[in-house]
């Protein structure tokens, strides 16, 4: 489909088997030349050699290793054909492509003919080719080609290697579109094809570990434009775009270009790793960097490289939109009476796409740039925008300059596109790849393609700030209420602006990439912008404290004791009022979703709704009347003794058992907690403990462990290391001791995928499996490793780093760990705390991609007070790193 002139075949000696010795065995003669071809192909993509030159000659290579097998076997060259198909198939082949052939054949082959087939697929197998192949009839060729568009997508790609080249002719006409798949039905079924592929890579081209083949804007969506063109205009290069009027010969320039970028990448990944992978992996980013010229002992030369990989993605992404509207037009669209309906004297819709009235239209209304979007919004009957008008906007994009932005038209249909109540991310994105957004917005442009090197963030920066948008905007779409009811509510009746907050996400990681404290530049960013385009001042302000502040809520709620009332009147008097907690929640929730849809979950949620609510209740009481400590205890202590409505099995005194609990236990449980100890406990014989319950849903957002049992050495680091066995993840840990000598330990744990415990089976395994690592305390379990985190956690050297702070009020000390997030990390942080004399009371577990920063809340043993010994300091800090380190 490309610019195949490869008439200089100096790359490999095309003699190459007539001159190898006559007696030397043909299985080593083949492999030999195998070896020597691949050997030069190496060599030669080393050098420098262009890239085309080597994809090409590779399948040129192949092409005389087969014929030559071919003629070898002395296959029946009138009953057979050997046709390469796919990739192959249009002369394309990489390091570690597959090399897919099929077998045409006459109808009824005899006994010999299929042992002679056999034979020569053995044959290519035992030589080392990686064959893909089948064999069919004509007649089959039809019948599984209506049945799969793949194969027939295979047969337009083939080409004859050898044998009967009439029976190759039958099946090309068999299966041409005037005989199955038809253009309109093929480009149907191709676009959907598209469309399905697109959402199993969320729709984005911007993940950071992309697959180069298959995710939005990869080389599948180039070839996607080859089948297409080849189906309706029976095209055998893409240049014939240009001649149909399709491409621009720029805009063909740019497609081949990035078609050589992307091969280039491809052939790197397969050189370096050996084998078949589209995947550009952590593993593999710096060696393909390396072989694009970036270098450097750090990071930045993946970054660097990345952000010129997703600059290409968008470019190709914006090329595959504008190709296939052209096609839609010209096969959809071609039988069809026009209807051409005018929206305004510069912008009509032709056949439910938007365009431009005129060509000039830009030149002669620059603000028609901003328009544009505008209508989309509007005209709820406009489905895409028509692909000339996709070419006069990328065309016009000087036109966005200084005079443009400090127009106030502009920036009245700015704020219009913010402000509408349908489709504000989408068209963001949109005006994102048409190149507008950042044009418009030279802050977003700098952050462009800006990957950040860890496995926290999934996507680059522009692309993470756009699925903000997109997530601010799904709180108010009636489908999404009952995902997000907290969400739904506060944005109907709690923010008076919409456009504020998706200012504020528009805003908040704007100043990354800079240096410095990037919520604080894209402060100031954001209020310029908003006093810019004439919002008032308080407006502005809020915005720029959205911005400043966005990481707040999330912090508060993951890193500290939000039980603690303390810790909420100190985050309510930093929120201020009620208004700013509303928008900040909603800014905080569509944050951590769109930095890693994996890592939100039922957890999550529940904790930072815990602390709106808390934060809420603290605002209405007022800030100068925060809630005391006793109030709380007496509160929940009568809630949980309402609770307890059912006779107790067992006679016991609750006051009395309570009583040796502590305060903590009370401010870090709730009622409905307490009485479900509480009456376990009542209900269980000594002789019964360790006693293990599992409350697989609850209000805290995850599958809850409870564990009572006497005090014992090693109970947090055999808990811990047995439910990391299971295969959970443990999100909250609440260590309490009582004055009787038992422990309390509550832990709220989700399944990898984020899901709570399901089904009463799955509840048994946990509680059986910790119920018998806690009879056998002294023989800790084995740390489970885990090859997949081991590879990922290899490309990033992270400290350890363990901080202690002393928190007086709660007669604790607290103690973070940040460290890689490796397995066994818990249980090991919990065999140094008690080899050096500390008492764990609690744990909030926070992972952040391969980092985790984990907080402890730990006393001394002795006096249950903070830990005041400087050696007992060094211990857990050269025990725990030393630990982590082995």
């Amino acid at each position: 489909m490309w610019d195949t002139d490869v008439t200089d075949r100096k790359l490999f000696d095309a003699t190459e088997f007539a001159q190898r010795a006559a007696d030397m065995p043909h299985l080593q003669r083949f492999k030999e030349a195998l070896e020597r071809g691949h050997d030069q192909l190496r060599e030669a993509f080393a050098m420098g050699t262009p890239i085309k030159t080597l994809v090409y000659k590779r399948a040129w290579f192949i092409d005389q290793v087969l014929a030559e097998a071919w003629a070898l076997h002395e296959l029946d060259n009138d009953a057979l054909s050997l046709v390469a198909v796919g990739g192959y198939g249009r002369g394309e082949l990489h390091p570690a492509s597959d090399i897919d052939i099929m077998l045409l054949t006459q109808p009824r082959l005899n006994n010999t003919q299929k042992e002679a087939i056999e034979r020569f697929l053995t044959f290519l197998w035992d030589i080392g080719l990686e064959v893909g192949h089948s064999v069919r009839t004509v007649k089959e060729c039809v019948r599984e080609s209506k049945n799969d568009i793949t194969v027939t997508t295979n047969m337009m790609e083939s080409r004859r290697l050898a044998g009967n080249a009439d029976l190759y002719r039958k099946m090309r006409v068999a299966t041409g579109p005037d005989k199955i798949w038809p253009t309109r039905k093929f480009f149907e079924a191709k676009l959907a094809e598209q469309v399905a592929r697109h959402h199993k890579y969320d729709d984005s081209a911007h993940n950071l570990e992309p697959n180069i083949k298959e995710s939005p804007g990869g080389l599948r969506d180039i070839q996607m434009i080859g089948w297409v063109a080849k189906r309706h205009f029976g095209a055998e290069d893409l240049r014939e775009l240009v001649d149909h009027g399709f491409l621009t010969r720029t805009e063909f320039q740019t497609l081949n270009t990035g078609l050589a970028f992307l091969w280039r990448v491809r052939f790197a990944l397969h050189t370096h790793t050996g084998r078949r992978d589209d995947r550009l992996l952590f593993d593999y980013q710096k060696q393909v960097a390396a072989v694009f010229g970036y270098h450097a002992e750090d990071n930045s030369a993946v970054e660097q490289f990345m952000k010129m990989y997703f600059r290409t993605i968008k470019e190709l992404s914006r090329l595959n939109e504008m190709l296939l509207q052209h096609f839609q037009e010209a096969i959809i669209y071609a039988r069809r009476r026009e209807k051409i309906r005018p929206l305004n004297k510069r912008f009509q819709m032709r056949n439910d796409f938007i365009e431009v009235t005129d060509k000039k239209v830009f030149e002669h209304y620059p603000f028609a740039l901003l328009e544009l979007f505008l209508l989309i919004q509007q005209e709820e009957r406009i489905q895409g925008v028509r692909a000339s008008t996709i070419r006069l906007v990328r065309e016009s994009l000087d036109l966005i300059d200084d005079d443009f932005r400090s127009d106030i038209r502009n920036k009245s249909l700015f704020l219009e596109i913010i402000r509408q109540p349908r489709w504000v991310g989408h068209e963001l994105r949109r005006m994102h790849r048409y190149g507008v957004l950042g044009a418009y917005m030279p802050q977003f442009r700098a952050i462009e393609g800006l990957m950040q090197f860890d496995l926290f963030h999934v996507y680059t920066v522009d692309e993470h700030i756009l699925t903000l948008v997109r997530n601010l905007r799904h709180f108010g779409v009636p489908e999404k209420a009952e995902e997000f009811p907290l969400c739904t509510q506060i944005l109907r009746t709690g923010i008076p602006k919409q456009e504020l907050l998706y200012l504020g996400g528009l805003f908040h990681d704007i100043a990354k990439g800079r240096g410095g404290d990037h919520a604080k530049l894209g402060a100031e960013d954001a209020y310029n912008f908003c006093r810019e385009h004439l919002l008032s001042e308080h407006d502005a302000r809020l915005v720029a404290w959205l911005v400043d502040e966005h990481l707040l809520m999330s912090q508060t709620a993951q890193r500290e004791d939000i039980d603690d009332p303390e810790v909420i009147n100190r985050f309510a008097s930093r929120v201020g009022d009620r208004q700013r907690l509303n928008y900040l929640y909603l800014l905080t929730v569509a944050d951590i979703r769109a930095t890693n849809p994996s890592m939100w979950n039922s957890w999550k949620d529940a904790l930072l709704a815990d602390l709106y609510r808390k934060t809420l209740l603290a605002l209405r009481r007022g800030l100068e009347n925060p809630l005391d400590k006793n109030e709380r205890i007496r509160e929940t202590r009568d809630a949980a003794l309402a609770l307890m409505s059912r006779k107790l099995k067992n006679t016991i005194d609750v006051e009395a058992l309570w009583d040796t609990l502590g305060d903590d236990y009370f401010l870090r449980h709730s009622a409905d907690e307490i009485a479900w100890h509480t009456q376990a406990i009542a209900d269980c014989d000594n002789d019964e403990l360790p006693l293990v319950l599992v409350r697989p849903q609850t209000e805290r957002g995850g599958t809850e462990v409870f564990i009572y049992m006497q005090d014992r050495d090693f109970i947090f680091a055999t808990t811990t290391r047995v439910m990391e066995q299971l295969g959970l993840d443990i999100h909250d840990a609440r260590i309490i001791t009582s004055s009787s000598g038992f422990v309390l330990d509550t832990y709220i744990v989700l399944e990898p995928d984020g899901e709570m415990i399901d089904g009463r089976k799955r509840g048994d395994e946990i509680s059986d499996a910790l119920h018998r690592a806690l009879l056998n305390i002294d023989k800790l379990p084995p740390i489970k490793t885990n090859r997949m985190a081991e590879r990922k956690l290899r490309h990033f050297h992270i400290p350890t780093r363990i901080e202690f702070t002393s928190d007086e009020p709660n007669n604790r000390t607290i103690m973070q760990v940040s460290a890689a997030d490796r397995p066994g990390l818990l249980s090991r942080v919990g065999v140094a705390l008690r080899f050096c004399g500390a008492r764990i009371q609690g744990a909030k577990i926070a992972t952040y991609g391969e980092r985790a920063e984990d907080i402890f809340f730990i006393t001394d043993p002795d006096t249950n007070q903070p830990i005041s010994d400087t050696i007992k300091f060094e211990c857990l800090r050269n025990s725990i790193s030393e630990s982590l380190q082995n």
